[in-house]
């Protein structure tokens, strides 16, 4: 018995992707946040003068 674990190289493959997951949501986080819309910009109510036209 050499006292190796087998399951290492196995153990290190599901680190690898799981840093590779870990900085691949940080990167999505960050673009949504650059792209993020502050909510005033959203909820801000605009004037809608269509239905006007009729009076």
């Amino acid at each position: 018995m050499s006292g190796r674990d087998d399951s290492a190289p196995d153990n290190s493959g599901e680190q690898s992707e799981a840093a590779e997951r870990e900085a691949a949501k940080q990167r999505l986080l960050a673009q949504a946040e650059a792209e993020r819309v502050p909510v005033e910009d959203t909820t801000r109510a605009v004037p809608d003068r269509r239905w006007r036209r009729d009076q």
